[in-house]
């Protein structure tokens, strides 16, 4: 589990290919790894990978097939930047959202805009994660965690104040980009919930036409 809240910059070093996996050799910048051991878990650019080799200076990780197809790493290339941060721990303070690491798919960015001192992001979902998107809900972004201020369709808006995006690669972002995208886990889980409760609800046999028969509607 993740906040959103990046702890560094990082770098991707090497990009292996093994059929339609990868395993990548990440450069983790100011990422303190003095408490990261084999098994522990890095999201990077919001993809929650498992550290298979611990580096001085980085880390090594796979990324199975499935995440390929979901996220943007099959068109990462070497040098370029990631958003990192480590899983929470008990005492973590929560500052962003409940994040899993688990993307939901790939949004593109349709413009982006200087406003004072904030940038303005208009970006495009798929329509199928349309729904789970909600004014004023919480998104991840490749690994941040922004709020939602606008909503239109399966297009959003989200501003990026000065400090995010010093601190991430949101800075660098423009109108034809592709993003990382995870959807607020609460509403994914309070979909499933629906939906369970609508399969056990009792079937009735009672019509219009049986009420209007009986009186009950003119």
């Amino acid at each position: 589990m993740f906040t959103g809240i990046i702890e560094a910059l990082g770098s991707l070093r090497k990009i292996e290919r093994k059929g339609n996996d990868i395993r990548l050799t990440v450069a983790s910048g100011k990422l303190d790894l003095s408490d990261v051991k084999l098994g522990d878990s890095i999201a990077t650019n919001g993809v929650c990978l498992t550290v298979v080799q611990c580096l001085a200076d980085g880390y090594v990780a796979d990324v199975s097939a499935e995440t390929v197809a979901l996220t943007g790493f099959a068109h990462y290339k070497v040098g370029q930047q990631v958003n990192l941060e480590k899983a929470v721990t008990a005492t973590t303070r929560l500052g962003g959202h409940m994040v899993s690491g688990h993307v939901d798919g790939i949004a593109k960015v349709d413009s982006c805009e200087h406003r004072g001192q904030a940038i303005e992001f208009w970006l495009t979902a798929p329509v199928t994660l349309a729904k789970y998107i909600a004014h004023k809900g919480s998104i991840t972004i490749d690994g941040v965690s922004l709020t939602v201020n606008e909503v239109k369709a399966n297009a959003f808006r989200l501003t990026i104040v000065p400090h995010t995006a010093s601190e991430t690669t949101l800075i660098n972002l423009k109108a034809g980009d592709s993003v990382n995208i995870e959807v607020d886990l609460i509403a994914r889980y309070l979909e499933r919930l629906m939906q369970g409760q609508a399969e056990h609800q009792p079937k009735s046999n009672v019509t219009m036409a049986m009420l209007a028969n009986a009186g009950f509607m003119k």
